[in-house]
């Protein structure tokens, strides 16, 4: 039995510089808090936490002091550094580069939409901690769309700029974009121009792994997946390989794996998400050709 990890799979650059930050701050041996999972993946929260890392939630921030917290790759509100800044907690920040620049542009667009009455939409999943970061620059009047239903919030006769949350859908950011754009036509009847501005911000280092994870289930006869359930971009790309490939399978790590799956099977493909680390999907084939080996025997 073949079994090939997908090398385009794992942590994209973000994920991969907070989890760096995160281990150098730990070699002095101080506890490092985080503010919420440094990466969802339980597997990967687990090792950290060995080494001294402990996850706190925002109710947890308000009554620290005197200590250091990680800010993940997502990203955060601005309340988040005001309250650091009250009860004198240094900051390891290690937001993702592109989900700051995002932060800025969604905080400039804001100004001038508070201007002329409009409204900053978000293509993104309510309550995802970058869609809060990204909220928090609109004092929270974001409006948040992920399904067609939540276009009823929005008020097609005002302006509207629109963004997405970096780790979403191309294709689904686009189609919304679409439907916005022709309710804004079929509301605003009397105007040759609409005033709609939509901003294509979504990742390209996670949205190129569409095009290339089709590609690899479609090489494979089984495609093992690897990621946290808690994960958006696993669900969303192990949709992607579902589609490519009807023997595709969902894991966690390597104890959920049935040996049945691999019966008459010769080439298998492990690939993971944005969030899923390398050395656990190097677990996951390794228990596979193991289980080959037996079925071999």
């Amino acid at each position: 039995m073949e079994v090939t990890i997908d090398q385009n799979s794992g942590y994209c650059f973000g994920v991969e510089f907070a989890i760096q930050m995160a281990e150098d701050e730990m070699e002095s041996g101080e506890t490092l808090f985080c503010l919420g999972d440094i990466v969802h993946n339980d597997m990967e929260v687990k090792r950290l936490h060995a080494k001294g890392l402990r996850i706190i939630t925002r109710e947890d921030l308000l009554h620290l002091k005197d200590c250091k917290v990680l800010i993940r790759a997502h990203g955060e509100p601005p309340e988040t550094y005001q309250i650091a800044s009250q009860n004198n907690i240094e900051l390891v920040d290690a937001s993702c580069p592109v989900v700051l620049k995002l932060q800025n542009r969604v905080k400039n667009a804001f100004d001038v939409m508070e201007a002329s009455e409009g409204q900053i939409v978000i293509y993104g999943q309510p309550g995802h901690a970058e869609v809060i970061g990204l909220t928090g620059q609109t004092k929270g009047k974001a409006i948040i769309i992920m399904h067609d239903e939540d276009l009823e919030r929005i008020d097609f006769t005002k302006p509207v700029t629109l963004f997405s949350q970096t780790t979403k859908s191309t294709q689904g950011f686009y189609r919304m974009k679409a439907m916005i754009e022709e309710r804004m036509k079929a509301t605003q009847q009397d105007f040759q121009t609409i005033n709609f501005n939509a901003n294509d911000s979504i990742c390209r280092q996670v949205s190129n792994r569409e095009p290339q994870l089709k590609k690899f289930a479609q090489e494979q006869d089984i495609i093992i997946f690897v990621s946290s359930k808690k994960s958006s971009n696993g669900k969303a790309l192990f949709s992607v390989c579902k589609a490519e490939n009807e023997q595709s399978y969902f894991i966690t790590n390597e104890e959920e794996l049935v040996p049945d799956w691999f019966e008459g099977t010769s080439k298998v493909g492990v690939c993971g998400a944005t969030s899923t680390p390398m050395w656990l999907m190097k677990n996951v084939a390794d228990a596979i050709r193991l289980i080959g080996e037996s079925c071999a025997a």
